[in-house]
């Protein structure tokens, strides 16, 4: 299975911001969008960096509530990791495995199409797993 089946799934939606918004205004967006990730983008509408849950957590320990009023550009993630839509869903769980982050961008040329979290990875394997489990009783139950 590639990821552009997990986006036909669950569509293209992702939720972007510029690099000037503060931080406290992406926890509201995190927040109010009930999301792990918010992709940053430049005026160009490619990708410069991205902030999760997580880094949001980093600076807040490291230097307090004043992180709220910075730019999201200083404490957001400036390697993204991407893929494209015709990676496979191993390649993409292995690279999320391998780097220890939740959320890969995907995109075509410099184009962001979507976003594939670790729970889209998750949810597809399940009902590959289930799929397939149910095929081996029908088979089973007809032999």
């Amino acid at each position: 299975m590639t990821v552009a089946r997990i986006l036909a799934f669950k569509g293209p939606e992702v939720f972007t911001a510029s690099p000037h918004r503060t931080m406290g205004e992406i926890v509201a967006l995190l927040a109010e969008k009930r999301i792990g990730t918010v992709v940053i983008a430049g005026a160009d509408g490619g990708i410069t960096g991205i902030i999760s849950e997580r880094d949001v957590v980093r600076s807040l320990a490291a230097r307090g509530a004043d992180v709220l009023a910075d730019p999201v550009s200083m404490h957001m993630t400036r390697k993204v990791v991407t893929a494209t839509s015709d990676e496979t869903i191993e390649e993409i769980m292995d690279r999320m495995t391998e780097g220890k982050f939740r959320h890969v961008p995907v995109v075509e040329g410099r184009r962001l199409v979507g976003i594939v979290s670790i729970g889209d990875v998750v949810k597809h394997r399940m009902a590959t797993a289930e799929a397939e489990a149910s095929a081996m009783r029908d088979y089973i139950a007809t032999a």
